[in-house]
């Protein structure tokens, strides 16, 4: 969607975007568009027009917040059983993943752009699906598998986004995780807590699901290939040294 829109603005004519994604990040790249000179309308919806101009101008436009990295820190907060407020993000953004994490048991306090989450004494199971904005992004599977793997009972992840994105499922196990896969279907049996392990990340969200795995852990746990966390997180165990915890970047 991204990049017909930016192909479109250019275009000459109309161009006209069905079934488009609906992510916030869509509607944040048509504003710094607009602020350019672009004609674009319906961006946030299913059905996105694009007329083209001759040419684009400079802009001045500040991104939106990472609602992956702050749902991310929300949870370290849920798996601990810490208390953590996140703040600079749009909550509304977050929707699915705030209330998936209230079903888990966490405490959940909105205030403006400021999201307090308290960590529940063991969280509770729940059944996750992931669908395109505004549903449960496919972003935050792995992570909230992390959490689902301590509940207190039965838990159901269905990936509907992408295939293949349960890569992160035999590290976790590797720490004690009891997590059969079938297809797109991931069943998650609660254990009481993960054991300490040497785990390998596979991608980016692999990566911040096995960190936050490991601060849960008894014992020390090494992720190794940590570069991953670099595509998507900026200093990540700088923020969650600040929140207390003992994490240390070694390469």
């Amino acid at each position: 969607t991204e990049n017909l829109m930016m192909a479109a603005a250019l275009a000459e004519g109309t161009t006209v975007l069905e079934n488009a994604a609906r992510e916030p990040e869509v509607g944040d790249l048509a504003r710094l568009l607009i602020a350019m000179g672009a004609r674009i309308e319906g961006a946030g919806t299913e059905r996105i027009e694009i007329e083209g101009v001759p040419e684009l101008s400079g802009a001045r436009h500040r991104i939106i917040p990472d609602r992956i990295e702050a749902g991310t820190l929300l949870v370290a907060g849920a798996i601990t059983g810490g208390d953590v407020t996140v703040v600079g993000f749009s909550p509304r953004d977050l929707t699915a993943t705030l209330a998936k994490l209230e079903e888990c048991g966490a405490g959940i306090t909105v205030e403006g752009d400021r999201v307090r989450c308290q960590g529940p004494a063991r969280p509770q199971p729940a059944d996750v699906i992931t669908s395109p904005f505004p549903g449960f992004p496919t972003d935050m599977q792995a992570q909230i598998m992390a959490l689902l793997g301590l509940a207190d009972g039965v838990s159901k992840i269905t990936e509907t986004i992408f295939e293949n994105r349960f890569m992160h499922v035999a590290e976790l196990c590797r720490m004690g995780a009891r997590i059969e896969t079938d297809g797109s279907t991931a069943v998650v049996r609660g254990v009481p807590s993960y054991q300490g392990a040497q785990v390998m990340a596979t991608d980016l969200r692999a990566s911040a699901s096995l960190v936050l795995a490991g601060l849960a852990a008894r014992g020390t746990t090494e992720v190794a290939r940590v570069y991953h966390l670099d595509r998507g997180y900026e200093r990540l165990e700088t923020k969650l040294q600040s929140l207390g915890a003992r994490i240390t970047r070694v390469a």
